[in-house]
């Protein structure tokens, strides 16, 4: 890794030498936007809307325009003559309780090296918030632009993680959420059944990111086979869709069994019932097809006695035919 970073963390009178690098990466395939005719490379070309010619870089300003239409336009100077922190020092503010912070602030991580031969400070400061289990806030300025920050300890290496500031966070207010009706303890307490049946220790590695793996098999399928497409896929059949579920305790016991722990029903509150009701309907299944059967029997004998009667008076009238 390299560093983007260098400064110091000035905690206290304690002065920190640090090293600063990017913690997290983009692990998505990048793609180029090429030209379908002919496979050629797109190129973007930044063009003046006044006078149509391009423009270099070293020749482009930053303009803001106002919700009243009026334009401002800064240069490079005129950013440099405003007030942010110290670009090589990352101050602590103060220490708050770590479950204080909502993760929502969380944005950019970095983690940070001792830039020190001694890092005895860096040492300290890293045990002293694991001690305290507190995290301490920080201001920290890159690319001209200053950040409320986290500092925190990692597997004994210190992380800075960037905040959002509070207007950053958008508040909301759904309406369709006004005067629903809270859920039934039978649901509270099946729901809390199926999270205690899905629980377990997290572990990231048990987690993969599917869509990337396909992409690049995919992807070398199509450069093992030469012409640069991906080839001719099997269309799959959809998956089934069950029946809309609206009985809200059917499904949580649908989900208790599909995770393989089968429930009494929120402790017995909703099994027995089921079970009485499946026994009746057993019942009542078994009753009418003995009433079934016998009938069946019945009409069966019936129909064989009818066959049977014609048969015997065609025996006794034979003889008399016979003797005229």
């Amino acid at each position: 890794m390299r560093s983007i970073w260098k400064g110091s963390i000035a905690f206290g009178l304690v002065n920190v030498p640090v090293k600063v690098y990017t913690a997290t990466e983009d692990h998505d395939i990048r793609f180029h936007q090429v030209h379908a005719k002919d496979g050629g490379r797109i190129k973007y070309d930044r063009v003046c809307t006044v006078c149509g010619q391009s423009v270099q870089y070293t020749e482009i300003d930053k303009a803001y325009e106002s919700p009243d239409g009026d334009k401002v336009v800064l240069s490079d100077e005129d950013f440099a003559k405003l007030p942010v922190a110290e670009k090589h020092e990352i101050p602590v503010l103060q220490f708050v309780p770590s479950e204080q912070i909502d993760p929502i602030l969380f944005e950019k991580s970095y983690y940070l090296e001792p830039d020190s031969s001694t890092p005895k400070a860096y040492v300290l400061l890293a045990r002293t918030l694991e001690k305290v289990e507190r995290t301490a806030l920080v201001n920290f300025t890159l690319r001209q632009k200053t950040r409320l920050a986290a500092l925190r300890v990692r597997d004994g290496i210190l992380v800075l993680q960037t905040l959002l500031w509070p207007d950053e966070v958008r508040s909301v207010d759904f309406e369709s959420l006004d005067g629903v009706a809270d859920p039934r303890p039978q649901e509270i307490k099946m729901a809390e059944t199926l999270v205690e049946a899905m629980s377990d220790d997290f572990d990231q590695e048990q987690f993969t990111d599917e869509y990337q793996i396909e992409l690049k098999r995919l992807l070398d399928e199509a450069i093992a086979s030469g012409t640069g497409k991906v080839p001719e896929q099997p269309e799959l059949a959809p998956a089934g869709m069950d029946a809309e579920v609206v009985d809200l305790v059917a499904a949580l016991q649908r989900s208790l069994e599909a995770s393989g722990r089968r429930t009494a029903g929120g402790d017995g509150a909703e099994a027995e019932p089921k079970k009485t009701a499946k026994k009746a309907a057993t019942k009542s299944a078994g009753a009418k097809s003995g009433a079934a059967k016998s009938s069946a029997s019945k009409s069966t004998a019936s129909k064989s006695a009818a066959k049977k009667t014609p048969a015997k008076k065609a025996a006794k009238k034979a003889p008399a035919r016979k003797g005229a």
